[in-house]
């Protein structure tokens, strides 16, 4: 079976479930019931899936017509759809990427919003500065794609580092680009703080979780510890006089989570929640992922903070990113142009995947 076919295959398939969850959606009986939620969920999935799947048939067939017209006997008309025709069959082969992307996408999870994890690593104040650089890259790559990002929790260094940030991206693709950067990041330069212009290694570890809701993974009241305190480092009079900041501990796991970035300790309450929530579900999916961890050796990197994936070198003005083999520009990337390296890694998980298959 081509891979056109399989294809095909999958997407009538998946137009098949579309119609049921549509009138099972549209039941009054269901309406209330516990897996009504999950039931709008996937419907708002396959929506997303079967959109380009709509454009791909419809530019097809323009394909299909524009064609006909270049072999037809009228000359004029023929010249004008020959002409056309590259615009179209380069339409068609990107919307073929897309589909290849959605059909191969073995995540679940890859519409959700992105929590993102960023910690300092070896090197001190250098690393808790590079930690720093990682949040303007992402902040910008995020602003680019008319992302919302939230700041959900962070632990400021002396000088004006972070020893660990957390923040929320909400938008179009989020979880499913931002997850591409898992893993240790290492930088190498001259410190500020280095008077004799030596060259230091820091590093990074930056974890990409899914947000998930409530109707998600549940957490139950009688495993949580909620304690509720005084924020930490810089904010002046209001956290000398108020207890606004958040911990929230998982007992059956350990799991700990704190919030102190808002002034209100109910919605400090809720982004707690949400991150340690976002945290258990992580672990439930590294169990998943095990059971396909054949299939995760023939992909672009294993998901793991551990695994170091790129260096930022700066006397050399350049990123190297250790899955791909490839350069980029380190000015590029500290821009948070990070659009040729995002493309790069898909494709390149796009053909392990097909590889696997």
């Amino acid at each position: 079976m081509s891979l056109v076919q399989a294809l095909r295959e999958r997407m009538l398939a998946l137009e098949q479930r579309h119609r049921e969850l549509e009138q099972a959606v549209a039941d009054p009986a269901r309406a209330g019931k516990p897996d009504y939620s999950r039931l709008l969920q996937e419907l708002g999935r396959l929506n997303k899936t079967l959109e380009p799947w709509i454009r791909y048939q419809r530019l097809e067939q323009e394909l299909r017509d524009a064609r006909a017209l270049a072999e037809g006997g009228d000359a004029e008309l023929a010249a004008l759809a020959r002409e056309e025709l590259p615009a179209h069959e380069q339409a068609v082969a990107r919307l073929e990427e897309q589909l290849v992307d959605r059909a191969l996408e073995q995540d679940e999870d890859g519409d959700r919003p992105a929590i993102v994890e960023i910690r300092a690593g070896t090197g001190g104040e250098e690393a808790a500065l590079f930690a720093a650089d990682l949040l303007r890259i992402y902040g910008k790559f995020a602003a680019a794609r008319g992302w919302k990002l939230e700041i959900v929790d962070s632990s400021p260094s002396d000088m004006g580092g972070y020893r660990e940030i957390i923040l929320r991206l909400e938008g179009e693709g989020a979880y499913r680009q931002m997850r591409l950067e898992t893993g240790g990041h290492r930088v190498q330069r001259v410190p500020e703080t280095e008077a004799q212009g030596r060259i230091h290694t820091s590093a990074a570890t930056v974890a990409v979780l899914p947000e998930v809701e409530e109707v998600d993974f549940e957490l139950k009241p009688e495993e949580l510890e909620i304690t509720a305190m005084r924020s930490s480092g810089p904010g002046g009079q209001h956290v000398n006089k108020t207890s606004s900041a958040i911990r929230v501990v998982h007992l059956p796991t350990g799991t700990m989570v704190k919030c102190q970035e808002d002034k209100s300790q109910l919605r400090n309450r809720a982004k707690a929640l949400a991150l340690l929530r976002s945290r258990l579900y992580e672990i439930e999916r590294q169990k998943r992922e095990a059971e396909r961890s054949a299939m995760r050796r023939n992909q672009i990197g294993s998901g793991d903070r551990s695994e170091r994936i790129r260096t930022y070198n700066w006397p050399q003005n350049r990123v190297t990113d250790h899955r791909l083999g490839r350069n980029f520009s380190l000015e590029t990337i500290l821009e948070g142009r990070l659009d040729e390296l995002v493309e790069t890694l898909l494709a390149a998980d796009r053909e392990a995947k097909l590889a696997a298959l």
